[in-house]
C-alpha cells in the first residue's frame, strides 16, 4: 500500500498512484485528526471524495505516531493521553474515539488502537502494552459493532504485538487469530531491530495466523521485505519509504537501490530501468532524472516517486505470477542473487541510505 499519512501520497496525483498498480492505500489517524480534524472530512463526503481517491481506504489508527511523534504521552488502560506535535494542544485517544474518528473518516479498513513500545524494552513494559492492546481491540470491536449503520461497509483487523518476545508474540498472535476480525496485522516491527530478528518475529507468529484471513506486516515496504515477508505468509505492506527515498533521489533497480543524483547517471541516455513500465522509465533516461535532481525541479520527485511505487507493485506482480506458477523459491533465489538492498551500480553507485518511520 502506498502511503497518503495526510490524504496525499506525495508529490502525486491520485491518478499517478493508480497508475504504479496500487489499488489501495494508508492514511493515518492521528495526523488527520489533528489536521484537517474529522468534522472538515465528514463535511466532505469522506475521506474518499476529499482526496479524490475511488478505491479502498485503510487508515492505521495513530496508535504508532501517538507514541513516536506526539509530546508527553500518557497512557492509562482507558487510552492514551497526548499533545499535539503541531501546535502543543492536548488531545485524547480511546479505541472508541480510534474506532469513531476512522468512521467518520470513511474508511474501508479500521485498524484498532494499540500500545506501541519502542525496541529495546524490558519484558515486562512489553507484555503490559501487549495485554492492554488486547483489551483495546476487544473495545474496538465492541465499538464498530455498535455503529452498525455508520460502519456498514467498513471492515477492522486486529493488530498482534509483543516485541522481541517469541511467546509473547506467539500469545497475541493467537489472540487476534480468535478475534471476529477481517485481518490480521502484524505490529511494532521494523522499528530498528536487525532484519534476520524480524524474519524470526513473522516465522513465530505464522503459524498461529488464520490462511483465509490477509496478514498485513505495518510499516514495512523495501523490495527485499516483501520478498521475504511473503515467504514467511505475509499478505499487505505498508511503508514509507519508497517515496521518501524517491525524494531524496534515491530509487530502485533490478540490480539495488542508487541515488540518481550520482554523476554516474549524467550521461546514461537510456531508461533507468528499461524493464519497467513506470512514467519515468516509459518516456525519460536516467540523465534526465539526473538533471532534474540536480537542478532542483519537483519533476525529478513525482517521477522518482511513481518509479519506486511501481518498482515495488512490480515486486509483487512477480512473487504472485512465481507462486502461481509453483516457483517462488527460485524466483527469491534470483532476487536475492541480484539485487543489493544498498545497490552497486556502474562501480559503486550508492544510494543515501535513508531509513526510518513517518
Amino acid at each position: 500500500m502506498p502511503v497518503g499519512t495526510q490524504a496525499a501520497v506525495k508529490t502525486l496525483h491520485p491518478d499517478e498512484v493508480r497508475a504504479t498498480g496500487a489499488s489501495i492505500i494508508l492514511a493515518n489517524t492521528y495526523h488527520l485528526m489533528l489536521r484537517p480534524g474529522v468534522e472538515t472530512i465528514r463535511r466532505a463526503d469522506g475521506l474518499h471524495r476529499f482526496m479524490g481517491w475511488d478505491g479502498p481506504i485503510l487508515t492505521d489508527s495513530g496508535g504508532f505516531q501517538v507514541f513516536s511523534l506526539a509530546h508527553k504521552a500518557q497512557v492509562s488502560d482507558d487510552g492514551v493521553t497526548f499533545r499535539s506535535h503541531i501546535d502543543g494542544s492536548a488531545h485524547r485517544l480511546t479505541p472508541e474515539r480510534a474506532v469513531e474518528l476512522q468512521l467518520g473518516f470513511g474508511s474501508d479498513v479500521l485498524m484498532p488502537l494499540d500500545h506501541v513500545v519502542g525496541l529495546p524494552a524490558e519484558r515486562v513494559a512489553v507484555r503490559d502494552a501487549t495485554e492492554r492492546s488486547h483489551r483495546w481491540l476487544v473495545r474496538c470491536q465492541e465499538a464498530h459493532r455498535a455503529r452498525d449503520e455508520t460502519s456498514r461497509g467498513s471492515v477492522l483487523f486486529g493488530i498482534a504485538q509483543g516485541g522481541l518476545e517469541p511467546d509473547l508474540r506467539r500469545e497475541s498472535a493467537r489472540f487476534v487469530a480468535s478475534s471476529e476480525v477481517a485481518g490480521c496485522a502484524i505490529g511494532g516491527l521494523s522499528v530498528g531491530e536487525p532484519k534476520p530478528l524480524m524474519a524470526a518475529m513473522l516465522e513465530v507468529v505464522e503459524p498461529d495466523l488464520p490462511r483465509q484471513k490477509p496478514r498485513y506486516l505495518m510499516g514495512v515496504g523495501s523490495p527485499e521485505d516483501l520478498w521475504m515477508g511473503v515467504e514467511r505468509g505475509v499478505d499487505l505492506f505498508d511503508c514509507v519509504l519508497p517515496t521518501r527515498l524517491a525524494r531524496n533521489g534515491a530509487v530502485f533497480t533490478p540490480d539495488g537501490r542508487v541515488s540518481i543524483r550520482h554523476r554516474f547517471f549524467a550521461e546514461r541516455h537510456e531508461p533507468l530501468d528499461p524493464s519497467c513500465d513506470c512514467a519515468a522509465c516509459c518516456r525519460f533516461t536516467a540523465a534526465y532524472l539526473h538533471h532534474l535532481f540536480r537542478a532542483g525541479e519537483v519533476l525529478g520527485l513525482r517521477l522518482a516517486s511513481a518509479h519506486n511505487l511501481r518498482f515495488l507493485a512490480r515486486q509483487m506482480e512477480s512473487i504472485r505470477a512465481a507462486i502461481e506458477a509453483g516457483a517462488f523459491t527460485q524466483a527469491h533465489a534470483e532476487f536475492r542473487d541480484r539485487y543489493r538492498p544498498v545497490g552497486a551500480v556502474g562501480g559503486g553507485v550508492r544510494d543515501d541510505g535513508l531509513e526510518g518511520e513517518p
